[in-house]
């Protein structure tokens, strides 16, 4: 399992892959990844239903707290604050009495709202940090796709233009230099040879891109979910459709995160500045919230959980899915998933019988050089033309051996790897406890808020009423009774 730089599953992959598997029938499924199938789908749907569960014990709660909290104030008499005024009067300046029970109700309910919106807070502090830390994984895999693709596409660069010098030699420099030593067969039977082994060279690195084919197979898993990708630039294009996703993501991770701090600061301003119509609006919005909470921790937990199962054994998904993919052993791609350093790899034989036919064509033309130009000084720019070719074949070869070596690709491969089960995974278990704690608040909100409304709105009437009764210039009666209770002092 990449074992060149030292891939490891981290403890939250082995923890998330843990979680049992359960279809639709609830029976325990395997927790090998496998998107295709029906069965695997299964379970991650019903693991991310559990968070409807969630949302319909958030309302059950809610609904219960709210009947609760006018069942008991209508048991104590105190229906709608409509009571006796005279009682209230008399009941307001006492220490016990109910304008002190309604102070301390609203203290209750202001502090319990306000609690609840630090904790959402501090959720959404959580959120931004998960929702950096999964898109620095899933970039980091966007450039290792990307860092692939252009070590592939130099392969095969390298590979045509080496085969287009070769033709080009055996076409018209070969063909002259043989046309030049038409009187000589020794030296005639050696061009010959030059010929046949730069046609062998053309067709055993000719027959190296049906081998490397790592771009596609790579890809291959990825073509019928990524809208089908041909076979050229097939990672180049995987990375371009994971930054276009990836930044709708991020996108619209941020704009959940500011409605839900908006949403707080907004709470906050109408309990400061006692607007019950603010709250009220808010309370609307908390709702919103509290749904887009419970509904993005189903999308992340389902994530979390197919994402481990993926990171835990990485290669062998995607060994089997390219088999399954195109029908064969994909040797070559087993050669860089796991980099052992074999030096029997898929390409060294062709490589080695390579170099061994273009170190015979060097010492035929040295040969060449030195015995016949003497005689065929005509033959001299021919022979210049395919030494020149034969050197520039030689050093693209070299080239071409060093990117074939399985520690390049290999490590962009272990590079997205851990972008994509480290960074990543750690940012949506992150997105999955801001989710938790955002939710678990917007409950305790959606419970404190109605009962300030209550509250804000008595208080604000018992204000009008206090004013109406200071312009009355002969005073209230509770002016009255103060003013007797102070003579008698007296």
């Amino acid at each position: 399992m990449s074992a060149f730089l030292g891939y490891t599953p981290s403890r939250w992959v082995s923890l998330c892959h843990q979680i049992p598997r359960v279809d639709f029938g609830l029976e325990v499924r395997a927790s090998t990844f496998r998107p295709a199938d029906w069965e695997y789908q299964q379970t991650l749907l019903l693991l991310s239903s559990l968070s409807g569960f969630g949302l319909l014990l958030s309302f059950l709660i809610i609904v219960s707290y709210l009947i609760r909290h006018c069942c008991c104030r209508r048991r104590k008499g105190d229906p709608d604050g409509d009571s006796d005024d005279s009682d209230d009067e008399d009941d307001d300046d006492m220490p016990g009495g109910r304008g002190h029970k309604r102070a301390r109700q609203l203290c209750c309910v202001t502090w319990g709202t306000v609690g609840a919106v630090i904790i959402c807070c501090a959720a959404i502090g959580i959120g931004f940090y998960g929702n950096s830390e999964a898109n620095d994984g899933l970039y980091q895999v966007t450039y290792s796709f990307a860092t692939a693709n252009q070590t592939l596409s130099s392969i095969d660069l390298l590979i045509s233009d080496t085969v287009v010098l070769l033709k080009r030699a055996v076409s018209d420099p070969l063909t002259r230099l043989e046309e030049a030593f038409t009187p000589a067969n020794n030296f005639i039977a050696v061009v010959r040879s030059t010929r046949r082994q730069s046609e062998t060279v053309i067709s055993l690195l000719s027959e190296l891109p049906l081998d490397v084919s790592l771009g596609s197979q790579l890809a291959a898993r990825l073509n019928n979910t990524l809208d089908g990708l041909s076979e050229t630039g097939a990672v180049g294009r995987v990375a371009e459709k994971l930054v276009f996703i990836e930044d709708y993501r991020w996108l619209t991770f941020i704009l959940l995160l500011l409605l839900d701090l908006l949403v707080c600061l907004f709470i906050l301003l109408g309990l400061a500045k006692q607007a019950r119509w603010l709250l009220i609006v808010m309370t609307i919005f908390a709702w919103v919230s509290l749904i887009l909470s419970w509904g993005s921790l189903g999308l992340e937990s389902a994530a979390a959980v197919a994402l481990s199962d993926f990171c835990v054994d990485p290669d062998s998904f995607i060994l089997n899915a390219t088999q399954i993919s195109l029908g064969s052993s994909p040797g070559a791609l087993e050669y860089y998933l796991t980099c052992n350093q074999d030096p029997s790899g898929p390409f060294q034989q062709s490589l080695t019988h390579c170099q061994r036919l273009l170190s015979n064509i060097h010492s035929q033309l040295d040969g060449l050089e030195r015995a016949a130009l003497a005689e065929f000084p005509l033959a001299e720019k021919s022979l210049y033309d395919v030494q020149r070719i034969l050197n520039t074949t030689e050093g693209n070869f070299h080239q071409l051996v060093a990117l074939l070596n399985c520690r390049g690709l290999n490590k962009d491969y272990t590079d997205a790897l851990k972008g994509l089960c480290y960074d990543g995974m750690e940012g949506v278990l992150y997105l999955c406890l801001f989710s938790v704690l955002s939710a678990l608040s917007f409950t305790a909100m959606l419970c404190t808020l109605p009962p300030a409304w209550r509250h804000i709105h008595k208080n604000s009437r018992d204000y009008e009423e206090s004013e109406d009764s200071s312009e009355d210039p002969f005073g209230s009666h509770q002016d009255s009774k103060r003013f007797l209770q102070w003579r008698s002092s007296l």
